[in-house]
């Protein structure tokens, strides 16, 4: 991999410092990650690891698969334990973590257990030379977990318009539906317009808004 499609890669794996890609090999790019040796990435490890398990593609074992000796792999579980070690304080879990946590060792628990207080209580983490600020690896999960909520709410807002949309189209002609809209959004109404929303649309949207008629399709649909 190239250092500019990994780059690329990063963006969509969550770190917003860099430039969007279309393609994307999860494996790979933490892989290219835990090769780096680049504290800056190894901070936004975990936010990597987050949402490369939300892809649904990632494995460890395709990872490890990609590091060509000992000492890269070792790199990766203790990037692994760290992650680990930061998902833990926001009680958060993986489909893979679990599987992850009943192969660690007692020293990898106790490892884990020791970098979650340390997080907890604003101390650096270290191990072979290497020093992670805690406050970044905890300021870029915080941003992970911003842009989650974000994507969370667009989401909801598009199944709440696709819901409306359909329940409308349930109700009145796609004619009838354009004069609902442009009234409800106070929009001018021709003459025309404005005698078949009083002679058709209107009626209908007594009905809608009569409580006992909404309680009573409630009550029919829970049955």
């Amino acid at each position: 991999m190239t250092d500019k499609k990994l780059l690329k890669s990063l963006s969509n794996l969550g770190f917003p410092m860099f430039e969007p890609s279309e393609e994307l090999d999860v494996n790979e790019t933490l892989a290219e990650v835990v090769k780096s040796r680049d504290t800056r990435l190894w901070e936004g490890f975990p936010v990597l690891l987050a949402n490369a398990a939300d892809s649904y593609q990632f494995s460890p074992v395709l990872v490890e698969q990609q590091l060509s000796n000992k000492g890269q792999k070792k790199h990766f579980h203790q990037l692994m334990l760290l992650s680990l070690s930061l998902y833990t304080v926001h009680h958060l879990t993986f489909p893979w973590s679990n599987k992850f946590k009943k192969t660690l060792s007692d020293n990898d628990k106790s490892q884990v257990k020791k970098w979650r207080n340390y997080l907890v209580h604003n101390q650096p983490l270290q191990w072979e030379g290497t020093e992670l600020d805690p406050e970044r690896l905890r300021g870029l999960f915080a941003l992970y977990f911003e842009q989650n909520a974000e994507k969370s709410r667009r989401q909801k807002d598009k199944f709440e318009e696709f819901s409306l949309e359909y329940a409308l189209s349930q109700v009145f002609s796609p004619k009838q539906k354009e004069l609902f809209k442009k009234k409800l959004e106070g929009l001018p109404l021709t003459k025309t317009e404005q005698e078949y929303y009083s002679r058709t649309v209107k009626k209908k949207v007594v009905a809608l808004a009569n409580s006992e008629l909404n309680s009573l399709s409630r009550k029919l649909l829970e049955q």
